[in-house]
């Protein structure tokens, strides 16, 4: 029986597929969403496609129920929708542990040629390359929350999205007997990750009903939000496959708190040598830390949308449900925006805790190392720590975060940073697909506006 090698190349995937009888494969992409769409493709198509292959651009810019976000470069009717080329990735090939033998071929794709200016992967990438050519290598994780219920798409649907049941009572944070009385469950998601090549560093119960979250292993690659995308797409079919369901929706209930998808970050030099830990500060903190920390107070804002790319996004970032409301900063603080945990060289690193669930982890990691990399060139202290309750405080200005998702959009968009690290292509197509998703909510009747005003105005 052929074996997939690890991280194939292009000729051990040839090998793979010539030896293993290959009938269909499925090839996917990431959309803005972070949602990993594909299709099904015939072994001839597969073979072509390792050459030349596309998707429609204006892919990227839907919302997960095919909401078509205008953008402009990628999705206007002037264009005609039209399709752009992608490159296949050999290094991303892995097996979808449920689908037969034959049929059992998943391998991502990023978009390339013009198109490569939107796509999120390439955003990943280009920091990652701004970073190496300023003597240094990004290392990353990811944390994700979502939420387990005891019901199927259809139930959800049928119900309106109203009194769900979710998978377990009460918050129970690390309770062993949830995890017991769930292990088959868990044991699925797991024994999925493996299969995938997505590297788990935990799994366990969160602090809220039906809460759980996992760590995708760190790594200094773009593997990192490659096994992230992954992650939250699969366990999704792991669990409707089980009929329930899972979400990674920033809050999904006013009753309950917000699902975050904190990121940890931290720099080496080219050799791999951590520069983050100075073992002669009073803290454990290199200037380089510091600075990674003051360039993210400096830019978070601007790059809120990319943080919290979602209308839904800023219901979480509220007071008093551990999520940020300020570019503030703390030693083992979490009330901070920004965790700064310092240790040994290898451990010490920042947590962004200003992500939520819903954001795409290419563009969420990219935002924050591109504004902790701006701090590093330019040389930026941050403020004094928070030792206190950083809800309490009255917060300055400078590192106060959007009011809003609308002025998000518009603060994102008119960022000369912004443009100056991503593009300003990606500025433009990703800013207007957030403000059309803004319009199109603004223009809705809500349950609560026909309880409140239908009768009685």
């Amino acid at each position: 029986m052929a074996t997939l090698p690890s991280r194939p190349t292009r000729e051990k995937l040839l090998a793979f597929i010539e030896a293993s009888n290959l009938e269909y494969a499925t090839i996917g992409f990431v959309d803005y969403q972070g949602t990993v769409r594909g299709k099904y493709v015939s072994r001839n198509k597969l073979l072509s496609a390792l050459d030349k292959m596309s998707f429609p651009l204006v892919s990227l810019a839907l919302d997960p129920t095919d909401a078509i976000l205008l953008a402009p470069g990628i999705a206007e009717a002037e264009s005609g929708f039209a399709d752009a080329s992608v490159r296949l990735l050999p290094e991303t090939a892995r097996l979808i542990p449920w689908e037969r033998a034959g049929r059992d071929l998943f391998i991502l794709s990023e978009f390339i040629g013009e198109a490569e200016k939107y796509c999120p992967r390439a955003v990943y990438r280009r920091i990652y390359d701004q970073a190496e050519a300023m003597g240094m290598r990004p290392v990353h994780a990811v944390e994700c929350e979502f939420t387990l219920f005891n019901e199927t798409a259809g139930s959800a649907a049928a119900k309106g999205y109203r009194n769900l049941e979710v998978a377990t009572p009460h918050k129970t944070y690390y309770s062993l007997v949830r995890q017991g009385v769930q292990a088959e469950f868990y044991n699925e998601l797991m024994d999925m990750a493996q299969s995938m090549r997505i590297p788990l560093e935990s799994l366990h119960e969160e602090m809220s009903d039906g809460f759980m979250e996992v760590a995708i292993q760190h790594g200094n690659d773009v593997g990192v939000p490659d096994s992230a995308a992954l992650f939250k797409t699969f366990a999704k079919i792991v669990a409707q496959r089980n009929n329930k369901l899972i979400s990674f929706m920033a809050r999904w209930s006013t009753a309950v708190d917000g699902q975050s998808g904190h990121i940890h970050a931290s720099l080496t030099d080219l050799e791999g040598n951590p520069l983050f830990h100075d073992a002669g500060d009073p803290d454990g903190m290199s200037r380089t830390m510091k600075y990674f920390i003051g360039g993210m107070q400096a830019l978070m804002g601007d790059f809120m949308i990319m943080l919290a790319p979602n209308i839904n996004s800023f219901k979480r970032l509220v007071p008093g449900i551990f999520a940020p409301i300020s570019a503030e900063w703390g030693i083992e603080n979490r009330t901070c925006a920004i965790r700064a945990i310092p240790g040994s060289p290898s451990s010490s690193r920042v947590e962004c805790r200003t992500p939520g669930a819903d954001a795409n982890p290419y563009l969420s990691i990219a935002a924050i190392v591109a504004a902790g990399l701006h701090g590093v060139r330019e040389k930026i202290e941050p403020t004094e720590p928070t030792v206190v309750n950083a809800y309490d405080l009255e917060t300055p200005e400078a590192l106060r975060f959007p009011t809003d998702f609308k002025d998000a959009i518009q603060r994102f968009h008119t960022s000369e940073q912004a443009r100056a690290w991503f593009g300003a292509a990606f500025v433009d197509a990703y800013a207007g697909s957030r403000m059309t998703q803004f319009e199109q909510f603004a223009a809705m009747v809500t349950d609560r506006e026909l309880e409140r005003f239908f009768e009685l105005v």
